[in-house]
């Protein structure tokens, strides 16, 4: 690759973004944007070599606004399409923007294949907690009892935790963000397109039209993230709260928070996040993690090598065949 050094700006459209005014897809946009100039130094990938690849939905308008290569598929069939684009051609660095309900309801099954197939594509969930482009109506990851204009006496459905569908499906790489922490959704997208396999990671992203404010309590300012969330990063110990007075340790085959200093809980007990044991049962339940009970879990919570990687198995059975 040539010395030139990438600009965000090189990765910017001429097409005006058309989202709600404060819509959490800007910050997600400003992220990747960000993020690829980056990528493309530490990976050595040429810009003609980056596409993305969307669904349907609020989050799928985002090819446009990519000055790369990209593909505006249809509703539920993104991570299809993408496996056929990276199996193809396997030098291309491929992302994948989706929602929470065009890549968990419609686009399921594809959605966990392609994670059990470990392809190696980068792909990010946009989860608003419900579906904004067609107006209002609740998607798989809703809260219980959530009043919309498909469930107006509140929904009867449990959702899906994205995290422990992503390790439940034999995933090696998840993530999670927060639309308006964008250095924080820059870093865990940069350790995406490093990892070798399936990436997915999660960005908790704010609908204010339809579903406003529906990660306030924990995520709705600084003070309250603090307080509420944990960052997590591979060998540094998992504390939270605005001093780090607070941490996990685990006990009776449960997390358990603690206050540091207090009832015998010195620092040294406090777990030492390891993301890259292949052993799924803590990233299990970090992923799991809820607000009230425990702080939601920011950062790379997964990240295992597997020996085998899709699009590379396949490539090599082509070349031996």
């Amino acid at each position: 690759m040539a010395d030139y050094k990438y600009t965000p700006a090189d990765f910017k459209s001429d097409q005006e973004v058309r989202w709600c005014p404060g819509c959490g897809d800007h910050a997600i946009l400003n992220a990747v944007q960000r993020a690829l100039p980056e990528i493309a130094d530490q990976t050595d990938t040429p810009h003609n070599l980056f596409t993305f690849i969307s669904g349907i939905g609020c989050s799928s308008r985002f090819i446009y606004y990519m000055k790369t290569f990209g593909f505006h598929s249809v509703h539920g069939r993104a991570n299809a399409i993408a496996t056929g684009v990276k199996t193809a051609n396997p030098r291309l660095n491929v992302w994948v923007t989706s929602g929470d309900g065009d890549s968990l309801a419609i686009g399921g099954n594809h959605f966990i294949h392609a994670i059990r197939r470990n392809i190696n594509l980068n792909a990010i969930l946009f989860n608003n907690e419900i579906y904004g482009l067609t107006k209002g109506q609740y998607s798989p990851t809703s809260k219980l009892g959530k009043i919309t204009k498909t469930s107006p006496y509140g929904t009867v459905e449990k959702p899906f935790n994205p995290g422990e569908l992503v390790i439940g499906a034999k995933g090696t790489f998840f993530a999670r963000s927060i639309d308006m922490e964008v250095n924080l959704t820059k870093e865990c997208l940069i350790a995406a397109a490093k990892h070798q396999g399936m990436s997915v990671t999660e960005v908790l992203q704010n609908c204010v039209i339809f579903n406003d404010k529906t990660h306030a309590a924990f995520a709705g300012d600084k003070a309250t993230r603090q307080e509420h969330t944990i960052t997590l990063r591979h060998g540094e110990k998992m504390l939270f709260g605005a001093n780090n007075e607070k941490g996990l340790v685990f006990e009776d085959m449960r997390l358990k928070v603690v206050t540091v200093g207090q009832d015998g809980y010195t620092l040294d007990k406090i777990l030492t996040h390891d993301a890259h044991t292949k052993d799924t049962t803590l990233h299990s339940m970090l992923a799991a993690m809820k607000y009230p009970d425990y702080p939601v879990a920011l950062g790379v919570i997964r990240s295992v090598e597997d020996e085998i990687v899709y699009d590379q198995a396949v490539e090599k059975q082509v070349e031996e065949v």
